[in-house]
């Protein structure tokens, strides 16, 4: 599985790199910016991510325009449905319409934090990512 995390917090982005990578590949973008530079390099380059984790409370470029983003580069690519890349928020806010605005963008599972090895595996595993 190669999994891609974008979350500005340093130690919550090694923690979730550290669970992740008993399962493959986990890299890491500090930003929205640089998070979908990734994204779009490894689309470019035929090594397209599995899964990737989001925050939404993100400087400049928050998680849920790098959501809306990530899926109008697919469709740049012809990727629709089930063939995207799964996305999983990972984040603080549990209110509705945040949750109601991730999974209207197209996110396949939505964490609230403190991130938890046991929410992270249970969520990969009820994708069928591993």
């Amino acid at each position: 599985m190669k999994s891609l995390i974008i979350e500005d917090d340093y130690i919550t982005s090694q923690v979730m790199q550290e669970i992740l990578l008993a399962f493959g590949e986990a890299d890491i973008a500090e930003d929205g910016f640089k998070g979908l530079e990734l994204f779009t390099t490894a689309l470019v380059e035929n090594k397209k991510y599995d899964v990737i984790f989001l925050d939404i409370m993100m400087p400049e470029l928050d998680g849920q325009e790098v959501l809306a983003q990530v899926r109008r580069i697919e469709e740049d690519y012809d990727i629709y449905g089930l063939d995207g890349v799964k996305i999983i928020m990972t984040t603080a806010l549990d209110d509705f319409e945040n949750i109601k605005t991730a999974f209207k963008n197209q996110c396949e599972g939505y964490i609230v934090k403190p991130i938890e090895k046991d929410k992270i595996v249970q969520k990969i595993s009820d994708l069928d990512l591993i």
